[in-house]
């Protein structure tokens, strides 16, 4: 805590301009090069970041319709954790999904995603999970929801407070177990979308499955990240936000930060640690310390994350 108060003081006084994330899944902060601890629940830092700069949500793996818990649904822990966001000091410039919105890919289960997340008032951009594509169109549901203005399968850019974000969709025909896929039509768009970007236009990438290895024996890893990754690696900054594995898993290597979210319907075993992964059922006193609110800090090659987590069993 010492350690995260000297840097914020630092921050405070050398800031030239602030980028925030904030969310159910991620809160990251970078101030001119200079480190923030900014935390959810600190009103008069969250004022400070506003007054120069932005802020956006990233939330994931809602799985609206998963109803095995015997005393809570996917719909409430939903709930709760966007009322978390409605609390925020500082409202977000608008939100991203990860992918996972839904369980089953159910009109029913879109609606109540819909009703619910848009109860904050912000955009949202969303990828796919391969749990929004398995209706029997194989996708045209999500497409038919989320598709405007994107391309293929759902990836598309935009630009926002000087940042360049890229949704990437890497669950199309995914098998049981098997690893993401961006495929050639998806990784020819990405060079296309980068070309004649300067080195020093930051970039947020998110997609649905992590875009590195971080246990390819349960899938979770996307086969042909390498090539993407290449395609991003002259940029001086960039992050890489990413779900379906339910927990909090990050690493940094040179100028990219890759980070996943929290689910806000269920967790997920650590690597290894089960024979399969697959949804934990934990007695409902349990399940929201699992899930909820977390605030990650960073500065691009000065510092590592610091990871401050607010799980739905905290009052805010």
């Amino acid at each position: 805590m010492g350690k995260e108060r000297e840097n914020a003081g630092l921050t405070r006084r050398h800031a030239l301009e602030c980028m925030a994330w904030a969310g159910t899944g991620v809160l990251w902060t970078v101030s001119g090069g200079i480190p923030k601890s900014l935390s959810l629940l600190d009103a008069a830092e969250a004022a400070e970041v506003s007054q120069g700069g932005m802020t956006f949500l990233q939330i994931s793996d809602s799985h609206v319709g998963f109803d095995k818990e015997k005393e809570v649904t996917a719909v409430d822990t939903l709930t709760e954790a966007i009322g978390k966001v409605k609390t925020l000091p500082v409202k977000p410039a608008f939100m991203i999904h990860t992918g996972d919105i839904t369980h089953l890919s159910k009109d029913g289960e879109f609606d109540d995603a819909a009703r619910i997340i848009g109860s904050t008032g912000l955009d949202v951009g969303y990828v796919p999970g391969e749990h929004d594509l398995i209706d029997p169109g194989q996708g045209k549901a999500y497409l038919a929801r989320y598709g405007k203005g994107t391309l293929g399968a759902g990836w598309h850019s935009f630009d926002h407070g000087g940042v360049h974000f890229i949704g990437l969709v890497n669950v199309v025909d995914l098998k049981a177990g098997g690893l993401g896929n961006l495929g050639a039509e998806q990784l020819a768009w990405l060079k296309n979308d980068l070309e004649g970007r300067s080195a020093s236009t930051p970039i947020v990438v998110f997609a649905h499955i992590p875009l590195w290895a971080v246990y390819p024996k349960w899938g979770w890893g996307t086969d042909d990240a390498a090539q993407a990754l290449a395609l991003l690696k002259r940029f001086g900054s960039v992050t890489v936000l990413n779900g379906h594995i339910h927990q909090i898993v990050q690493k940094v290597e040179g100028n990219m930060t890759f980070h996943t979210a929290r689910s806000t319907a269920f967790p997920q075993p650590r690597p290894g640690t089960a024979e399969k992964p697959g949804p934990m059922i934990v007695p409902a006193d349990q399940l929201r310390s699992m899930l909820g609110l977390t605030s990650v800090d960073f500065t691009v090659g000065k510092e590592r994350l610091a990871i401050t987590d607010t799980s739905l069993a905290r009052d805010v």
